[in-house]
């Protein structure tokens, strides 16, 4: 257990951040899982309008550092690769 005001206030800080971080990736991931529903639905319209949404969440979270940028990077790759494989 800390001892110092300093450690105290660090774990207060930590606890408030990984809370943060761990309510925004999970909107990222359920942003990008229905995403994929309507990618595996073969609704090329809706999916190619969800896209950028996915898009701008994830730039979002690697701007914010709640994601790495290369987590975002390869993960639109992918996700680009297969809206055009339905298109």
């Amino acid at each position: 257990m800390a001892n110092s005001r300093s450690a105290k206030k660090r774990i207060r800080q930590n606890l408030t951040r990984r809370t943060a971080n761990k309510a925004y990736r999970s909107m990222v991931r359920t942003t990008v899982k229905t995403f994929e529903t309507l990618v595996k639905s073969a609704d090329a319209v809706t999916a190619g309008e969800k896209f950028v949404k996915v898009q701008k969440v994830l730039d979002t979270a690697a701007r914010k550092g709640h994601v790495h940028k290369n987590t975002v990077a390869r993960k639109l790759s992918r996700l680009s690769k297969r809206l055009a494989a339905k298109a």
